[in-house]
């Protein structure tokens, strides 16, 4: 398939990404880069990039972690990001092109269709494989774009009760709103990874060895003097409940208001430290 082409499976993640709520991605990259800093240094440190080794960003999103990973693998290696979102691949590109010596190619494409010209030594993605219409053929795909022996790092959610950040917003805005329709656990999403046996399996009926899963926790960075709350009321699935249910003004206050009372123990005077609950995982190409 050509760089550009998405599963018809995967458009709707596309717009998602592109055109709807990515775009608070794209204002809020920024916030949301030192929101997420601490899983970026949990990944990049398990997966090990070594100078001169050809990488692949799966979901780069805003492109802080193929940053990260260019760096790491300079003078000789390079890294390219890939995303269904050409909004945020927008910015990833400019921020690369603002950069002195770090030149990785940023490609809009789906990585459950899409195949890299060669293939690599490392598949990094920071919370960006969660999303595929059909997990199995995915990573069957991504296990083509390894070299024999090469290597897949990620780093997902574990449940939402697991994870104040998603957790408290929703809480909110049920009590106000009423419960979300019941839908399928396992659907495209965040959290669709928080089972470590769903994802052994996916990962073991792909082709893949050597799996490893390690619950890990993390911290959730909030910049200084930015207040959790204001961020989570922005984006997250309390936000498209919000948004589903058509929240009213009065309505859509008074779960800020909740959200704002909730967050309020995780303030420090750095900036809010909201802890968070991950799978890290690991893999190889036979």
């Amino acid at each position: 398939m050509a760089a550009d082409e998405i599963s018809p499976g995967n458009t709707a993640q596309q717009a998602f990404w592109t055109e709807g709520p990515g775009l608070n991605w794209v204002a809020m990259r920024e916030e949301l880069d030192t929101l997420h800093s601490h899983l970026s240094e949990l990944v990049l440190t398990r997966a090990a990039p070594q100078p001169g080794e050809l990488v692949l960003d799966l979901g780069c999103g805003a492109g802080a972690t193929t940053l990260a990973l260019a760096e790491a693998v300079a003078p000789e290696g390079h890294v390219t990001g890939i995303d269904v979102s050409t909004s945020l691949l927008e910015v990833a590109r400019a921020r690369a092109e603002a950069l002195d010596g770090i030149r990785p190619d940023f490609i809009h494409a789906d990585a459950q269709v899409w195949r890299p010209q060669a293939p690599v030594d490392l598949c990094l993605s920071r919370m960006g494989v969660m999303f595929f219409d059909d997990p199995g053929a995915a990573f069957a795909n991504i296990l083509q774009f390894l070299k024999p022996g090469g290597r897949l790092a990620f780093i997902c959610w574990r449940g939402i009760d697991e994870n104040p950040w998603f957790d408290l917003p929703m809480k909110a805005a049920v009590e106000h709103l009423g419960p979300p329709a019941p839908g399928d656990p396992d659907a495209p999403g965040p959290m669709a990874f928080r089972d470590p046996e769903r994802v052994r399996g996916i990962l073991s009926r792909a082709g893949f060895s050597d799996i490893s899963i390690e619950t890990v926790e993390a911290e959730l960075r909030l910049p200084q003097g930015m207040k959790a709350a204001d961020l989570a009321t922005r984006i997250g699935p309390a936000v498209r409940h919000m948004r589903d249910k058509g929240a009213t003004e009065a309505q859509a206050q008074a779960i800020q208001n909740d959200i704002h009372e909730a967050f309020a123990p995780y303030e420090t005077p750095e900036g809010a430290k909201v802890p968070a609950r991950m799978n890290l995982v690991t893999a190889r190409r036979p």
